[in-house]
């Protein structure tokens, strides 16, 4: 039954594209014809239509989710000045929050983050903020072993990033130097990374809404509130006929 309707349906025929499943739009007529018996050509034309205008929904749906895609691509890939003419979304997101990494954050790596990931990176950024914060203090006391405890306190990625420094002879292998490098530039990366894991959620949905672009969307409405009253339309026909049919 379902296969001789789409066979021998004008409707059908033209609905499907060569690049989408036949056997899917013909389980769907068939699921249409089963709920609504249809007699007669008329009554199945009607059948038909309803089964196009789901299937066209259908395509609704997918165009929606590449035209968000699309929008989060452009936003994720995007250039981000400091200034006000193409800020950042993670500086959107809390307009007043000081501190916030400006430039060099992945918003693909933050917008597709698990709640695990959240988690493990709040936990991360809280202990090397931490840790930075006592090898800062090891070197406001002082003393004649201060620059190597101070060093001990730092994680190994934080050590690491220190040694190039020492080795590009930015800074110099002292407890002065050392106090320099985190007050410049280790503590304010910490900050940044540590309020960035804090706001994870702000920034997420501002990156988010911004990769909707509201106005591409538009159409896409526009296109199913018809849809949808044609189905309305065409539903209200059939059941109409059949009503006829039955004499009420």
């Amino acid at each position: 039954m379902r296969f001789n309707a789409v066979k021998h349906g004008i409707l059908s025929r033209c609905t499907v594209l060569p690049h989408e499943d036949a056997a899917e739009f013909a389980d769907l007529l068939a699921a249409l014809v089963d709920e609504h018996q249809p007699a007669g050509a008329t009554e199945m034309h009607l059948v038909e239509d309803l089964a196009a205008i789901m299937w066209r929904k259908r395509r609704v749906m997918v165009a929606e989710g590449a035209t968000i895609n699309r929008g989060l691509l452009s936003v994720v890939n995007d250039r981000h000045d400091e200034d006000w003419h193409s800020p950042s979304p993670v500086m959107a997101a809390v307009p007043f929050e000081r501190g916030l990494p400006k430039q060099g954050t992945d918003l693909r790596d933050l917008v597709g983050m698990s709640p695990a990931d959240v988690t493990e990176r709040q936990r991360e950024a809280q202990h090397d903020l931490a840790a930075t914060e006592r090898a800062a203090a090891i070197l406001r006391r002082g003393g004649d072993d201060a620059y190597d405890k101070a060093l001990r306190a730092l994680l190994p990625d934080s050590r690491d990033w220190w040694q190039e420094y020492v080795d590009d002879e930015e800074y110099p292998a002292t407890a002065e130097g050392l106090a320099e490098f985190i007050r410049e530039h280790l503590m304010p990366l910490c900050i940044a990374m540590q309020r960035q894991a804090q706001h994870h959620e702000a920034i997420k949905a501002q990156a988010i809404g911004e990769g909707l672009q509201v106005h591409r969307l538009e159409k896409i409405a526009r296109y199913e509130t018809h849809l949808d009253r044609k189905f309305e339309r065409t539903l209200a026909m059939l059941v109409k006929l059949k009503e006829l049919r039955s004499g009420r």
